[in-house]
Parts: structure tokens; C-alpha cells; sequence
């Protein structure tokens, strides 16, 4: 009987974790659709910040998980990108920041599970993330644009760090805010 109930306590951690992975996939679509172009190659949109809570959320590698299996349909040609261009998206401006999803992801998650117990270090996780995020995107986007650093930083830098610096914030703040309906329950 124990033996039972451990494995039907496995199963439903995994499928609680299929469906997390699952979820934010789902997440990331339609944040993708949410976009506004400022007039530089790359738009802003709210991938940033699930691709943040993703992390925060599910862990490291789980929230990776979920940003590959996001890329996946993009590579499957589905539009599920802000330009719905399918796998196309990996050959433009947003390349860099779509694949930097999945360190920023990693990486926010991994120091969430690490040493994030109080808000400011979970804040001090998402910027790390946003950082990672960056650190892909902005060279692709040099690589791709043939542009200089500087046009780089003025077309997928200047007109976003503030607003994804607020989007970890905000991210980091539902998921201290969901801690906190959880331990009430």
C-alpha cells in the first residue's frame, strides 16, 4: 500500500510538472501577441516577464523546459512569434532575444531555487535573468542587423531595459503575492 501511494505521488508530481511546463508554453504564445513595435526591429511584448515567471515559477530547468518547448513550435513553423513568422524568426532581429529566453529562464529559476527565500533577492533573480536575456539578444542582433554595438543597444536595448526591468519587478511581485496565498490556504 505505502509503495502505491509513493509512485501515485510521483506520478502526479510529474504531471503537475508537465502541466506547469505546459502552461507557460502556452504563456509565452500569447504574450507574443501582445506586442508593440517602437519602430526598431524587435517589439516589445510580454515574453520577457513569462519567460521570467516561468523561472520563478517552476524552477530552472523546468522553466527552460517551457521556453524550449515554445521555440519548438516556432520551429515547427507555427506563428507563434510577435511577427507570426514561424521558424523565419530565428533568421531576424528577435532571434537572439527568443533563444535568450531559455538562459533567462534558467537563470533566474536557478537562483530563485538557490538562495531567493526573501522578494528583493527573487528581484535581484529576475534582473540576472533579464540580464541573461540580454546577453544573447543583443549580439544576435548585432550579428543579424550587421549594425554596430551601438545601433544595437538603440534598437533592442534603449527603448526596453526599463520597461523589462519593470516587468521582473511585476514578475517577481505576483510570485511573492502567490507564496503568500499559498501559505494562507
Amino acid at each position: 500500500m505505502m509503495l502505491q501511494t509513493l509512485s501515485l505521488n510521483r506520478n502526479e508530481m510529474k504531471l503537475q510538472r508537465l502541466a506547469g511546463i505546459a502552461l507557460f508554453t502556452v504563456l509565452m504564445v500569447l504574450s507574443a501577441k501582445v506586442e508593440i513595435w517602437f519602430g526598431s526591429p524587435v517589439p516589445f511584448t510580454l515574453q520577457v516577464m513569462v519567460a521570467l515567471l516561468a523561472g520563478l515559477v517552476l524552477g530552472a530547468w523546468d522553466g527552460a523546459l517551457s521556453i524550449l518547448a515554445y521555440l519548438g513550435l516556432i520551429v515547427a513553423n507555427l506563428p507563434v512569434d510577435a511577427a507570426g513568422i514561424g521558424a523565419a524568426a530565428f533568421g531576424g532581429p528577435t532571434a537572439g532575444y527568443l533563444i535568450g529566453f531559455v538562459p533567462g529562464a534558467f537563470v533566474a529559476g536557478w537562483l530563485v531555487e538557490h538562495a531567493a527565500e526573501r522578494t528583493w533577492l527573487r528581484w535581484l533573480a529576475a534582473f540576472a535573468g533579464v540580464a541573461a536575456i540580454y546577453a544573447v539578444g543583443l549580439p544576435t542582433l548585432k550579428m543579424i542587423t550587421g549594425g554596430t554595438w551601438s545601433q544595437a543597444w538603440e534598437w533592442g536595448a534603449y527603448p526596453f531595459l526599463g520597461l523589462d526591468l519593470l516587468k521582473a519587478m511585476i514578475a517577481t511581485l505576483l510570485v511573492a503575492s502567490w507564496h503568500r496565498y499559498r501559505q494562507i490556504r
